[in-house]
């Protein structure tokens, strides 16, 4: 499958703040989005997966227009910032819920062995970014899309993160944004930076410094 975001022109208040986007993300890469803090990157997120409504944006799939929001499909799954599992809903629930398997989640995470009956507002906010993220991942889908999945985690945990993205891309397009950019760049396959309201495909890490991303120090 091949994913689209073309022509994208988002407004706040009069402010433009994307302008001229073009975004390609394939079945078996993960395609990744920097730029600092505040340029727009979970903007652009939501506005691919349908969640947010720019003044225009076309989105295309395997070179077909979609005239649908990306989420109403049922084959995009979205990790946002926040947490989006309720405080109240049991882990139990949760898995029978995504239909995953508890079993093979703590063959991963053997620490959450404990919790498989307690609510999800018992997890500190490490252990709910580390659940949230993997049923994302690991939810059949045909595309993930991520915003910061590395926040908040314990390095060992980020390695196992990168390694769950590096199996579930062989089946999925995976788009992910995140401001740790050594992991994005470690992770990635194709790199876009948002910069000024519109993005720039990185072909040499090198670009990341002529653009200024990597010396401006608010990423």
């Amino acid at each position: 499958m091949i994913f689209e975001l073309d022509n994208v022109e988002l407004y706040f208040k009069n402010k433009r703040i994307l302008n001229g986007i073009y975004l390609k993300a394939e079945t078996g890469q993960v395609t990744a989005i920097l730029g600092r803090n505040g340029c727009g990157k979970s903007s652009l997120l939501n506005i691919a997966f349908g969640s947010l409504k720019p003044k225009y944006k076309l989105i295309r799939i395997d070179n077909k227009p979609l005239l649908k929001p990306l989420y109403s499909t049922g084959f995009a799954k979205y990790l946002p910032q926040y947490n989006f599992i309720p405080n109240g809903m049991k882990l139990s629930f949760i898995f029978k819920l995504y239909k995953l398997s508890w079993m093979a989640f703590i063959e991963n995470f053997e620490a959450f062995s404990i919790y498989e009956n307690s609510k999800f507002k018992a997890l500190s906010g490490g252990e709910r970014r580390i659940l949230e993220t993997y049923i994302i991942l690991k939810s059949e889908s045909e595309i993930a899309i991520l915003d910061e999945p590395f926040s908040h985690l314990y390095p060992l945990h980020i390695e196992t993160v990168k390694q769950m993205i590096a199996e579930e891309k062989a089946d999925k397009i995976i788009i992910i944004s995140d401001h740790m950019y050594e992991h994005i760049i470690d992770t990635s396959d194709t790199i876009y930076l948002l910069k000024n309201g519109t993005t720039k495909k990185i072909n040499k890490l090198t670009e990341l410094e002529d653009y200024k991303y990597l010396s401006e120090g608010s990423v």
